[in-house]
């Protein structure tokens, strides 16, 4: 039996056994990633559909995805890669030919690569064999995640992160749990970034009946504005998708929460709208 501490899983694995977020197996008592290079999707994208509003505004950045992920949000709007396993993968991209692409794309306005689409912080072991490759290339290393991740790995990976935005899917611990993950180690996460100097911004999705109460979002805004009044803080708008077809977020509503949040943050956007 092999313990995974990587995430708030804790995935007790038996020889052969793969973890929740179906990216990492035992083999042999060894834990090895599946993931490591697989690539599914792979664009060109503004930086500000991250979203990163204060990060290099009007660049783009090479987006790149793999599969797997440690939330079984039954809104996903990525579902078909984050919950899905090695059958959607495109092809293999070493760390070096990624580099070389991301160096290629600097001529299309390109900062440097964004790893996104499914949940990246499992492609942990790759990002940090070509992180450090980007850095020496001049390219810029950002992150787009839930931010399930244990602090150990987390302080390791944060040297070598120029941005995240990182999910922030609710400021309850029940709905957290329904969601598949852990409030308090997303709190942490966000909370390392910022110290460690790394431009974070956050993103709210918005779910009627789930996160919209106000009085819990004022204790999301507040803690965020105790870490910095500057952190950017996206409300998204939430549309039935995967397995969750409750109604659409009512755009009054986003509206609404926006009010509340720039009582304590000095940046918020709406998106979907």
């Amino acid at each position: 039996m092999v313990v995974c501490d990587f995430c708030p899983h804790h995935c007790q694995l038996a020889e052969g056994q793969t973890g929740f977020c179906r990216t990492r197996r035992n083999d042999g008592g060894t834990l090895v990633s599946l993931n490591y290079g697989q690539v599914t999707s792979l664009a060109l994208d503004p930086v500000e559909k991250k979203p990163l509003y204060h990060f290099f505004p009007g660049s783009y950045i090479l987006s790149v995805g793999s599969f797997g992920c440690n939330m079984r949000c039954p809104f996903c709007q990525n579902y078909t890669i984050s919950q899905h396993g090695a059958e959607e993968v495109q092809g293999y991209l070493a760390p070096e030919k990624l580099v070389e692409l991301a160096v290629k794309y600097q001529k299309q306005g390109s900062i440097g690569v964004a790893f996104t689409y499914n949940e990246p912080l499992l492609s942990y072991e790759y990002i940090m064999d070509t992180a450090p490759l980007l850095r020496a290339a001049g390219q810029k290393v950002v992150l787009v995640s839930n931010g399930q991740i244990s602090a150990r790995p987390w302080k390791n990976l944060l040297t070598w992160v120029d941005a995240v935005n990182i999910d922030l899917k609710a400021f309850a611990s029940d709905v957290y749990t329904w969601m598949g993950g852990d409030l308090e180690t997303a709190k942490q996460t966000i909370a390392m970034a910022v110290a460690a100097g790394v431009h974070t911004e956050v993103t709210t999705l918005v779910i009627p009946g789930k996160n919209d109460d106000r009085e819990i979002f004022t204790a999301e805004v507040q803690w965020l504005a105790g870490l910095s009044p500057e952190i950017p803080l996206h409300l998204s708008r939430y549309f039935p998708r995967y397995k969750w077809t409750a109604a659409s977020t009512p755009r009054q509503t986003l509206i609404d929460l926006q009010a509340i949040a720039i009582q304590h943050l000095h940046h918020v956007y709406l998106g979907n709208v």
